[in-house]
Order: C-alpha cells, then sequence, then structure tokens
C-alpha cells in the first residue's frame, strides 16, 4: 500500500512538472511581449501560470472532477485574497437573487456621497467579487464613495443575455434605493472592466428607456468589449498573440457566452458570417477609416469581410444583436447616454473597441475623457494591490479612475 501510494505520488509530480515544462515551451513558442512592457520577465512568469492553471484546469474538466472555469476562478480567490481597509465598512447582500458586494466609507459624511456600480471582468467565465475585492474597496476609500460590485452569473452555467441582465436588475435596484445608502442620486457612476465595460455600454442604454430613475451621472468604460463583428481590427492584429487575451481566446469567450459552436471560430475571424446587408448597415462604425492614423502603423488592412458563407451566418448570427453590440445602438439611443472615461491599453486586443465607442459617443455629442496607456495591457487592473504581481499601468489606471470620479 505505501509502494502504491508512493508510485502514485511520483506519477503525480511527474505529471504537473511535465505539464509545467509544456506550459513554458507553449509560452515562448506562441507568446508575443511586447517591447514597450515594463517588467517583461515578469510578465512572462505570469503569463506561464496563467497557461497552467488554464491547462489544469482543462485536464480536470476533462476528467469531470471541475469545470475549467470553476477552477480558474478558485484560484483566483485563493490568489487574489481580500485586504481588510479599516476605513471602509463591506456587506454582502443580494438584490433579489443577485448578489452584491457594498462598500460603504466609515467616516461620518455631512451630505449624501457618490455612488458606484461596478462590474468585474473576466471574459464571462472567471473574475467574482473576491477578485475584485480590493480594487472595489480602494475606489470607494479614495474617492469616498458608495460602492456596489455586481456578482452576475456567468459559464459554465449560464450564456447570453444572463450577464446583461443581471447587472441592468441589480443597477435598477440600487437606482431605486439610493436614498437607503446614502447616496446623490445626482452622481451616480456606473464603472466596468473588459466584459464588465461592455457591460456598462449596455446598460446606460438600457438606461436610456427608464426616465422614471435617476439619471446616471457618468459611465466608466476600462478596456471594453464592445464588438463582436470585426476580428480583423489593427490592435487584434497586432497582439493576436500578446498575453493576457490572445485574439483566439477572445474569440473562444464570445463563442462559449453566446453558444457558438468553435467550430466557427474561422468564419468569425475571416468575416465569412457577416451578412452583406449587416456590414453595409455596421460598416460605418466598424472599419478601419474609424481608428487613428497612428494606431494603423505596420498594420495592413486585409480584404474584410471574406465571402459570405450563409450556414455559417444562420449559426451566429444571434452575436449581431444590438443588445449585445452596444456600438450598433441608434444614434438618437446613443446621443442620449451619459460622459464617458474611457480607459485604452496600447498592448490590448480590445483597443481599437475602445477607440470605436470613443468615436461613437463624440460623434453623438456625447463628452468623452479617454485615458490611454501605453505600457498597459488587457486584464493588467486584476493585478492590483499585489505588489510583487503589480505594474506600473496597474496603479496608473486605478488612479485615473479615482481622479475622474473625484471631478464628478
Amino acid at each position: 500500500m505505501i509502494v502504491l501510494t508512493l508510485v502514485l505520488l511520483v506519477a503525480l509530480a511527474i505529471f504537473f512538472l511535465g505539464l509545467f515544462v509544456w506550459v513554458v515551451f507553449e509560452h515562448f513558442l506562441t507568446a508575443q511581449v511586447p517591447r514597450t512592457l515594463k517588467h517583461r520577465v515578469k510578465f512572462r512568469i505570469l503569463h506561464c501560470f496563467f497557461l497552467y492553471a488554464m491547462d489544469l484546469g482543462n485536464v480536470l474538466e476533462k476528467l469531470r472532477i471541475c469545470s475549467m472555469p470553476r477552477f480558474i476562478c478558485f484560484v483566483h480567490d485563493i490568489v487574489m485574497r481580500r485586504k481588510k481597509d479599516p476605513q471602509v465598512l463591506v456587506t454582502d447582500l443580494r438584490f433579489g437573487t443577485i448578489p452584491v458586494r457594498l462598500f460603504q466609507p466609515k467616516a461620518a459624511s455631512r451630505s449624501p456621497r457618490r455612488g458606484i456600480v461596478f462590474y468585474h471582468g473576466g471574459g464571462g467565465m472567471f473574475g467574482s467579487l473576491e477578485c475584485y475585492h480590493n480594487l472595489c474597496s480602494f475606489l470607494a476609500r479614495e474617492t469616498d464613495s458608495v460602492l456596489i460590485s455586481v456578482g452576475y452569473r456567468k459559464l459554465p452555467d449560464q450564456h447570453y443575455p444572463v450577464i446583461t441582465h443581471d447587472c441592468l436588475n441589480a443597477s435598477i435596484y440600487f437606482l431605486r434605493n439610493l436614498e437607503s445608502y446614502g447616496v446623490d442620486p445626482a452622481r451616480v457612476v456606473i464603472c466596468g472592466e473588459s466584459i464588465g465595460a461592455g457591460a456598462v455600454a449596455q446598460v446606460t442604454q438600457a438606461l436610456v428607456a427608464q426616465p422614471d430613475l435617476p439619471q446616471v451621472r457618468a459611465q466608466i468604460l476600462i478596456y471594453p468589449v464592445i464588438q463582436g463583428l470585426n476580428f480583423q481590427l489593427p490592435s487584434i492584429q497586432r497582439n493576436a498573440n500578446t498575453p493576457f487575451l490572445t485574439r483566439d481566446l477572445l474569440i473562444t469567450f464570445i463563442c462559449k457566452y453566446m453558444t457558438i459552436d468553435l467550430s466557427w471560430k474561422d468564419a468569425m475571424l475571416k468575416g465569412t458570417c457577416i451578412h452583406p446587408d449587416v456590414w453595409k448597415k455596421y460598416r460605418k462604425w466598424l472599419s478601419w477609416d474609424n481608428i487613428p492614423k497612428k494606431f494603423k502603423n505596420n498594420v495592413q488592412e486585409p480584404l474584410f469581410p471574406g465571402p459570405f458563407n450563409e450556414t455559417a451566418y444562420l449559426e451566429v448570427k444571434h452575436l449581431y444583436d444590438v443588445e449585445n453590440e452596444p456600438i450598433l445602438a441608434d444614434d438618437d439611443i446613443v446621443a442620449q447616454l451619459p460622459e464617458a472615461f474611457v480607459v485604452s491599453c496600447e498592448n490590448d486586443t480590445l483597443r481599437d473597441d475602445a477607440l470605436l465607442y470613443k468615436k461613437r459617443l463624440e460623434d453623438n455629442g456625447i463628452p468623452v475623457t479617454w485615458y490611454h496607456v501605453e505600457d498597459g495591457f488587457h486584464a493588467c487592473l486584476v493585478l492590483f494591490s499585489k505588489k510583487c504581481f503589480s505594474f506600473p499601468c496597474t496603479l496608473n489606471i486605478a488612479n485615473a479612475v479615482v481622479g475622474y470620479i473625484k471631478g464628478i
């Protein structure tokens, strides 16, 4: 029995070591680490651990022990442990069936405070209230605001459009009860990161049809995902293999959330699934023409979209619903949106999503404050408060968001 146990332990050790060696090879063979990035060695180490967790999660999923997304969230919540802030009161609540976490400064206030609604990122697969706890506590303390973080449902159990619906319903509940939380109805901000920033765009558009609610003062979109039609934009080509959101992983996230079979990824990439009438209608908002010249350097514009494939279109056409693509909203909706603070990162596949939506807002007269991070990369904000793993761009973005909110 002892010998069998030892053999099993040795086999497991060889497996874990072999998997890690494979991950290191995979990183150096495929990953593109930008030259402008600071602390490139640390960046490589973090990406290796990310790939290791992903591959281990896939193994556990195939063995039917645990789904990969749940395993990643489990690891996230262990690594991203919360820090108790003596200046902030934290309360776990439920708005109906939706879990939320409330952050309130403990210091007394003579007047109602700002309110912040926060939607975390994670591609609809990862991320949690725990993972973003320290960031939310920082935002609440530094801006002297009441903040609620929404724990929306996600993969693998839930699919489109649950994230938007959960975020919208939680926001409506909060807006209807601002007085009970000591929030000034004229100073409510909705903020999100990555897919959470995409939800910000969707929710603020949906709230236009709710005139009975307090009007949102501003929207903050931190490297948002805004569209799923054009995967040949300059930033997607340039950062196709840049961690932590490669082009392949981006399309995989979208397929999983939208329940699209992964066999259609190539059609989505080449645009052969886009109906000619759809592209004719929306090209003015999604083409390369909307990207400033300096962001198109050294990238060649491809022939897009490719030859139309009707079968592919029928399989993915629900991806083009306006509810899922905030950049496709009508001008009369966009023109009623609140002012915006848009964050983009140079080394991010979604950089041009931010640029496209920024232009769309500005074209409709919406004031936009744009913060571009030259050394930034996707998901860098997740590393907030992790001193040994943090990057300068992480704190810079957090401080920029704080500065913007304090000016409201």
